[in-house]
């Protein structure tokens, strides 16, 4: 008899998230059914009013009840802005619902005692340093987290100038890096301009949240393993 593959459902809050997710889940899920929802108006909106707004979080929180539905036995929810809905929507379910930078934080907490936090935008920087601070807390960790804000580098990704994006963001990692021991990107969106920094022994480990949070599921999904809601950080 075969057994039934897990479902695993995937919660965007960008259509431009879809293909490099399912990309790191064929790679690293193998046997794990997949499916996505996608709402880009909810980082919108988000941006827009500069916070996560209450009818945006039941807004996330419907879309979450509707993976269930939806057949999924995990839930992954894919941006880091929205993530206090996503913890709110995790005791509104009976399935595991597990936010993006949370194996990010645990790690960085892990393995720091200096940790930087980079982002583009204020909505998704305060939410990751937010988690980082009380996965922290709640592991008896005595961490200092220094955030940074790379002005004007989303303005310029939203122009159409990734070149310009791209320099604003390697500048202020290299200058973060001489502060912290370890890098949290907040936006998967600048992984990519790690790759384009010159070789540097002495920089410290960047981490991104999307592989982090793919390896943490396959360490329990495919390890035969229940997924449950309890971490060591609080309410996540």
């Amino acid at each position: 008899m075969t057994a039934t593959p897990r479902r695993l459902g995937l919660v965007h809050t960008s259509a431009t998230l879809v293909p490099a997710f399912e990309q790191l889940c064929r790679e690293r899920l193998p046997g794990v059914a997949v499916f996505n929802i996608v709402d880009d108006s909810l980082i919108k909106d988000v941006i827009a009013h500069g916070r996560l707004r209450p009818a945006t979080a039941r807004r996330v929180v419907q879309h979450i009840v509707a993976a269930e539905a939806a057949g999924a036995d995990t839930i992954l929810v894919t941006c880091s802005s929205i993530g206090r809905a996503v913890e709110t929507a995790a005791t509104l379910v009976d399935v595991p619902v597990i936010r993006v930078d949370r194996p990010m934080a645990e790690r960085a907490v892990a393995t720091a005692r200096r940790v930087g936090v980079i982002a583009t935008l204020p909505t998704t920087l305060d939410p990751t340093a937010d988690l980082i601070g009380r996965c922290a807390a709640a592991a008896g960790r005595d961490v200092t987290i220094t955030a940074r804000l790379c002005d004007g580098a989303f303005d310029a990704l939203m122009a159409g100038d990734a070149a310009t994006h791209d320099a604003k963001v390697a500048a202020a990692l290299e200058e973060l890096a001489a502060e912290v021991d370890v890098i949290a990107l907040a936006q998967a969106s600048m992984a990519r301009v790690v790759g384009t920094l010159p070789p540097n022994p002495a920089r410290p480990p960047i981490l991104a949240s999307p592989p982090l949070a793919i390896d943490w599921l396959a360490e329990r999904l495919l390890a035969g393993s229940t997924t449950t809601k309890e971490s060591s950080c609080p309410t996540c």
